[in-house]
Parts: structure tokens; sequence; C-alpha cells
């Protein structure tokens, strides 16, 4: 049996809310596996708190830019070791000018991005000359970009969290655009539509609600269809564009785009939460 450490349990109630004792249990388990232990609690009825689009992390930076054309945008995350140096005026403008970097040149990815000159250095280069300067470890984490007729940013207060949609047309009132990112980020969505969902998540979603039907008592003939309808309060809860909408929960965010132009939607979206 795995040992289970204190500090790995308050790790999972972190993540899930779910109690100490029933945390320790789903561990003990899986050996210590916290994907495994999260559907465990999940299966035995235990309401989680949804972390599955943030990516773990320590501290550090989210930074989101996009071009004066909203035509291109790109998200950053520079990490370090403590709150004090994430919120230190110079690591901020660091890891701005990295993001504007990136915006610049939208390089293919994290590797091709570290490879781009910032200060006479390459950016890898000069994040290692940061370190000895912070006196911490600084790492350039994660990277991604948008290209689309309209890509709007959102950075929550904080510069802990930060998210970049893309929507299909331009939009006369930049405030729709940023009413959606920032639905994004209090809502942690896991696709654009059901259509996009990941066909594993999908079957894990369904075989969980086979699991809480049948540990209700359910007639067996009727799991698959209650499994079915979880699915769809799932899609729901979790597409974007099924949502309600977090300024008006009589609509979805559909219909909220569609109030702007019928012919208005998501393209797709970007979001990084660092854990706190």
């Amino acid at each position: 049996m795995a040992d289970i450490k204190a500090a790995d349990v308050a790790k999972l109630r972190k993540m899930t809310g779910a109690g100490m004792l029933d945390c320790k249990n789903a561990l003990k388990e899986t050996g210590g596996d916290f994907e495994q232990a999260i559907d465990i609690l999940r299966k035995k009825g235990q309401k989680i708190a949804s972390k599955r689009a943030e990516r773990e992390a320590t501290e550090g930076a989210v930074i989101a830019l996009t071009n004066e054309e909203h035509t291109k945008g790109a998200l950053i995350v520079l990490n370090c070791e403590t709150d004090f140096v994430a919120k230190n005026e110079d690591f901020i403008k660091f890891a701005y000018s990295i993001a504007r970097v990136a915006l610049e040149n939208m390089p293919a990815d994290l590797e091709a991005l570290k490879a781009l000159s910032i200060n006479g250095k390459s950016i890898g280069e000069e994040v290692l000359n940061q370190t000895g300067v912070i006196g911490e470890k600084i790492e350039l984490s994660f990277y991604a970009k948008e290209e689309s007729p309209y890509v709007i940013p959102y950075i929550h207060p904080g510069n802990k969290l930060a998210t970049l949609v893309s929507l299909n047309q331009k939009v006369a009132d930049i405030q729709t655009a940023k009413d959606v990112a920032m639905q994004v980020a209090a809502m942690s969505p896991v696709s654009v539509d059901k259509d996009n969902v990941p066909q594993e998540v999908i079957d894990k979603e369904l075989e969980i609600g086979r699991e809480i039907a049948l540990q209700e008592g359910k007639p067996a003939a009727i799991v698959d269809k209650i499994a079915e309808g979880k699915l769809n309060k799932f899609f729901k809860e979790n597409t974007l564009l099924n949502q309600q909408f977090i300024k008006d929960n009589k609509i979805s965010v559909a219909d909220y785009l569609k109030q702007t132009d019928k012919a208005l939607t998501v393209n797709s979206f970007v979001r990084f939460a660092l854990n706190n």
C-alpha cells in the first residue's frame, strides 16, 4: 500500500473540495494517483470542484496580449518560486516583454519561442540570466497563440489567470468579446461546444454516470439512459457555448452572441490558471 502523505491529502482536498478522510481513502485506493482518486470521489457521488482546465504550476505570471487589430494573440506563463517574486514589478515587466516577442513573431511552439531574441540574447538564455538576478528559479513553462478574425485577451487581476478567445468575425462592440473572455476565465469550459469534447472525456463521464446510477440502485435497463442524461448535463455546464451566461443566467453564451449578430460564434479559446 502506498504511503499517503498529509500534504498529498491536502493537495487532493484543495483540488476537489472533498473531505480529508475521503481524499485519504481515495489516494490509498489508487496508490497515490491523483487523477484516479478524483474519479473515485466522483463515482462515490462527491461534488468535485472542476480543475480540469487548469494546468499544475507554482507561482508566476500569466500574460495574454493581442495586436491592435485583434487578429492574433499570444499567452505565456512565466513561473517563479514565490508569490513575492511573482508580484515584483521587474518580474512582471519581463513576463510582458516575452509575451510581446511571442505576439510579434507567433512562433510555432514553446521551444521556438525560447529561441527568439530578447535583450540581445535568446529568451531561454535570458530566463536563466533572470534566475541569477532574481535569486530563485525562473521558468518559461507555457505558450499558446490564437489567430482569427477577432481575438480578445483577458488577464485576471493579479496575473494568475488569463484567457484568449477567438471569434469567427469582427465585433462592433468590444465588450461582447470581453464578456466571453471573462466567461472562459470564470467558468473554465472544457471546449467550445459538445462536438469538441475529446472522446476520452465523454467515455469517462458516461462511465461515472453509470457507476453513480448503479450505486443509487437504479434498474440496469435504464442505467445507460441515466448516464446519457448526466452527459448532456455535463455538456451544458462545461462547454462554452452551452454554459449559462455569467451576466444573465437565463440565456446561454451562444444566445448572448446571437444578440449581437446571429452569425457570431467562438472558434477556439485558451485558458491558463496558476494554482493558488
